[in-house]
C-alpha cells in the first residue's frame, strides 16, 4: 500500500470572537476537572474548605481524625452529643490519581467492621468515600450490590484486609466476627463523585476564589421600609442634620423635610443603604470574608479628602463625597463587577453608620 502525503491544512479558527480574558487566561477549566489536577496538599485544602463550609451546616460537630490508631476514621460528621457512641457520618477522603478501586479501599472496610464489633464506635450512619476522581466502575458496582461487595470482601479479607487493619495483629475472619460480617449492613459504604463535591463547594463564600468562573447573578435589593429601622438611626439623623444646615431650619424627622428637592433626595440615600445592604449580605453569601470591607476600605480611601475639604453645609458635603465615590475607580475589588453607582452612595452612609464619616460639620 502507497502511502498518501498530504499538505497540513491550518486549523480552524475559534467558533466565537476571543475575548480578552480568554488571551489573558486560556480556556477555562471546569471545576471537576481541576479536581483531577490537584496535588495532595491542594486536595487536602479542598477538603478543609468542603468540611468546613459545606458539612458543618449538616451536623451538630465536624472534627477530623488523623495519625496512628485512627481506626479507620477521617472527617466526622457528629448528629448529636454522643459522638462515636451515637449518630454519625464518617468521610474517608482519599487522594488517587486513578478513580478508586477495591484493592485502594478493601481495609478501609475491614478497619469500619473491626472497630465496630470490638465496641470502640457504633456503626456510622453513613461511610462516604471522597477522591478526586471517585469511584471506578468495578467499586461502583459493589457499592450499588451489598449482596456482592459481602462476597468480595470476604474473598479478599485474608490478602487485602486481615493484616491493613491493624499494625498489632491480623484480624482473622473467623467465628463471631464472621457472623458479624455476615449480618453487616454494607449499603452504608457510598463514594461521592466529584460533581457531587462541587456543587457542594458551590454554595460556599470561597467557590469563586477557588474555581474562577466570575459570581453568580446578584438577587435584586428590596426598597427601604417606609419606617427608618434602627439600623439607620446614625446616618438618618446626620442627613437631617445636614439637611437642616442646607436649610437653616432645624430637622427632627423626615416627615418634616420642607422641600421636594430633599424629600427625593432622603428617597434615594435610603435606597442607596439598602442596595449596599444586599451587596454586604451578597458577598458574605459569595466571596471570601473581608472582601466587602475591603470594598468599604477602598470607598472610604477615595472620599475622605473630599470629605474633609470646607463645605458650605452638610447637604453640599454629601452631594460632594458621594459624588466622588461614584466617579472613582476602583478595579481590584472581587466585588466591583457586580456592584452599581447606588451601592457607592450607600457604602458611604454604612460608613457614616460606623462613624468613619459624618455628614454634619460638627
Amino acid at each position: 500500500m502507497t502511502a498518501i502525503w498530504t499538505d497540513i491544512a491550518a486549523p480552524g479558527g475559534p467558533v466565537n470572537e476571543i475575548t480578552a480574558a480568554q488571551v489573558l487566561q486560556g480556556p477555562s477549566i471546569p471545576p471537576q476537572q481541576r479536581l483531577l489536577t490537584y496535588s495532595p496538599d491542594q486536595w487536602e485544602d479542598f477538603v478543609h474548605e468542603w468540611a468546613h463550609y459545606c458539612l458543618k451546616k449538616q451536623y451538630k460537630q465536624v472534627q477530623r481524625f488523623s495519625g496512628a490508631g485512627d481506626m479507620g476514621i477521617d472527617v466526622v460528621g457528629f448528629a448529636d452529643a454522643k459522638h462515636l457512641k451515637g449518630a454519625w457520618d464518617n468521610y474517608q477522603c482519599k487522594h488517587y490519581d486513578h478513580a478508586l478501586m477495591p484493592t485502594d479501599v478493601w481495609p478501609e472496610f475491614g478497619k469500619v467492621i473491626w472497630y465496630s464489633f470490638k465496641g470502640e464506635y457504633a456503626i456510622p450512619r453513613h461511610y462516604y468515600f471522597v477522591s478526586p476522581w471517585g469511584a471506578g466502575t468495578k467499586l461502583s458496582r459493589l457499592l450499588g450490590n451489598a449482596t456482592k461487595l459481602r462476597e468480595d470482601l470476604i474473598a479478599n479479607w485474608d490478602k487485602n484486609v486481615k493484616s491493613a487493619i491493624t499494625s498489632t495483629q491480623d484480624v482473622l475472619l473467623d467465628g463471631a466476627l464472621r457472623d458479624y460480617v455476615d449480618a453487616f449492613n454494607l449499603s452504608i459504604f457510598e463514594a461521592k463523585t466529584a460533581l457531587q463535591l462541587v456543587d457542594d463547594h458551590r454554595t460556599t463564600p470561597i467557590h469563586a476564589a477557588r474555581f474562577g468562573g466570575g459570581l453568580p447573578p446578584r438577587p435584586v435589593a428590596g426598597k427601604p421600609p417606609i419606617t427608618v429601622s434602627s439600623s439607620e438611626s446614625r446616618y438618618v439623623t446626620q442627613l437631617l442634620g445636614a439637611y437642616g444646615e442646607h436649610t437653616g431650619v432645624l430637622i427632627a424627622d423626615p416627615s418634616h423635610l420642607p422641600q421636594p428637592k430633599l424629600k427625593e433626595h432622603f428617597r434615594r440615600q435610603r435606597e442607596a443603604f439598602f442596595e449596599a445592604e444586599s451587596l454586604r449580605v451578597f458577598a458574605r453569601d459569595t466571596v471570601p470574608p473581608g472582601t466587602f470591607e475591603s470594598l468599604q476600605d477602598d470607598i472610604y480611601d477615595g472620599v475622605i479628602d473630599t470629605h474633609d475639604q470646607n463645605h458650605a453645609d452638610g447637604f453640599q458635603k454629601v452631594s460632594a463625597v458621594t459624588k466622588a465615590a461614584r466617579d472613582m475607580q476602583i478595579t481590584a475589588n472581587a466585588l466591583i463587577s457586580c456592584t452599581n453607582p447606588k451601592d457607592r452612595d450607600g457604602i458611604c452612609h454604612q460608613l457614616v453608620n460606623e462613624e468613619r464619616l459624618q455628614w454634619t460639620r460638627s
